[in-house]
């Protein structure tokens, strides 16, 4: 499909037509599927710990992480690939990738092949992804793109509420398979309405997709998320985590050197001689791995500490979509006026504050004090995002729109990886029990607040970091 798509794109008469309301709403649908497969599962967490697969707590976090593991892995290549033999056809088999896994995940008999099937999820998400963003950034002038960014940033807090929607309503309603089964059709009815209504974008044949790159890229990640999903299992000293951790060094280090010595890399590492670039990448992480830290726990917390349904936990996040969806206007508005510096100074330390925040909440705290600092954390990230994605964009030449966007992305997903494992982590090193036992919840809650707390002063420090790296750029 891509190679057809490549032929297609390269005969295309004439220029590239400008963005339209259909095209930006057909590609701001594909995000927010992709987007909602994510927060989905977090909501079946209880359902899928109760089930015929019997799943281990490890088991657990794998199948929420394989998504966002093969998604992060894969999106600087794909988005290579995008520019390589055509946006619109990495787009369209990303989609296709996403219902085979969709199917897979319904269909799966135990763990292993759930998680197989979360990861080929992964694999079309990281296709779509730096698709979208590509062929967006193609079409919109540029008096216009920061707007289309911020819309693009919308999409993806609309994709949160619409996840946690849906598998709440799974989750009470039908089951965790229904929802995997859904994605099936949605995946083959957004692949035919591309094919019509997004237009071509110019492919570049000599863009690099670098194999080698690109194995040496995904070998290390992967080796140290499961270096910290394994660490309480294992022992954190113990040979096989420590093993994993040395994998994931030397991997990092091959890909460097394979990447500086090669004609044409997939991600030449010289590039981060931009401190903005820098601080962009670690900004967007540092929001996702915060964000994503509470997602993993938020309905586990509504249900067995507050007793809430798992429709009424899939509701109970409205306030962080409401962050994630409102502000980001006000962030691109605020940035045009001030610079960048501002708002996303105050928006990752929002975050940082609101992780703080919901470090003291009980199994008494009243929803709505829980439902301020979910709005707090939320509107933070919201504020930021536009700006640190705008970086990213055009720190990088408009011919690379692609790794742009897969970068982007990139750095989203792996701070979403690395939020989910370490939050996770740390709650199964302190929390070993049933908080489905009403005796047991007050342990969870304080094991959950460790947690939270210890992941908020890393953001904090994170934030304090990107900052510089801007007032850098600014005094240079």
């Amino acid at each position: 499909m891509l190679r057809h798509a490549e032929k297609q794109e390269q005969t295309a008469p004439g220029p590239t037509p400008p963005l339209t309301r259909t095209t930006l709403l057909v590609l701001c649908a594909c995000v927010l599927v992709a987007q909602a497969m994510v927060a989905a599962v977090n909501l079946l967490i209880p359902q899928l710990a109760a089930s015929t697969l019997h799943p281990t707590p490890g088991q657990l976090l794998w199948a929420v992480d394989a998504y966002v593991i093969v998604f992060a892995a894969l999106l600087i290549p794909a988005g290579a690939l995008g520019d390589r033999y055509g946006r619109k056809g990495a787009l369209m088999s990303g989609l296709g990738l996403f219902a085979a896994g969709g199917a897979v995940s319904a269909l799966a008999t135990a763990p292993a092949v759930l998680i197989a099937g979360r990861g080929l999820c992964g694999a079309g998400a990281a296709l779509i992804m730096p698709a979208t963003m590509s062929i967006l950034v193609h079409l919109s002038p540029p008096e216009r793109r920061a707007q289309a960014l911020a819309t693009w940033t919308l999409t993806i807090g609309l994709g949160g509420l619409t996840g946690n929607i849906g598998g709440g309503l799974a989750g009470e309603y039908l089951t965790w398979r229904a929802l995997f089964w859904a994605v099936v059709p949605l995946g083959g009815l957004l692949a035919l309405i591309v094919a019509r209504a997004v237009p071509r974008t110019p492919s570049r044949p000599e863009a690099s997709v670098d194999p080698v790159g690109a194995a040496l890229l995904a070998g290390a990640l992967l080796a140290v998320v499961y270096g910290i999903i394994e660490g309480p299992g294992h022992g954190w000293g113990s040979v096989h985590v420590l093993t994993a951790f040395a994998a994931g060094a030397v991997l990092l280090a091959a890909f460097t050197g394979h990447a500086l010595r090669a004609e044409r890399p997939l991600l030449d590492p010289r590039i981060f001689a931009s401190p903005r670039l820098r601080a962009g990448t670690l900004g967007i992480g540092t929001g996702f791995f915060g964000l994503f830290a509470l997602f993993y726990v938020n309905a586990q917390y509504l249900q067995y500490a507050k007793g809430f349904s798992p429709a009424m936990a899939g509701l109970a996040i409205i306030p962080v979509t409401t962050g994630l969806a409102v502000l980001p206007k006000l962030g691109a508005r605020l940035a045009q006026r001030t610079g960048p510096r501002l708002p996303i100074g105050a928006g990752l330390c929002m975050v940082g504050a609101g992780l703080l925040l919901l470090a003291t909440v009980d199994k008494d705290t009243p929803y709505l004090v829980y439902a301020v600092y979910l709005l707090v954390m939320a509107s933070g990230a919201g504020l930021s995002a536009p700006s640190l994605t705008l970086t990213v964009v055009t720190e990088l030449p408009a011919h690379q729109a692609g790794l742009g966007s897969g970068l982007n992305t990139a750095a989203r997903e792996i701070g979403a990886a690395l939020g989910v494992a370490v939050f996770g982590t740390m709650l199964a090193s302190r929390f070993q029990g049933d908080p489905r036992d009403p005796a047991q919840v007050t342990a969870f809650t304080d094991a959950m607040g460790f947690a939270l707390g210890t992941v908020g002063v890393v953001a904090l420090l994170a934030a304090a970091t990107v900052v510089v790296g801007y007032r850098e750029r600014a005094t240079s």
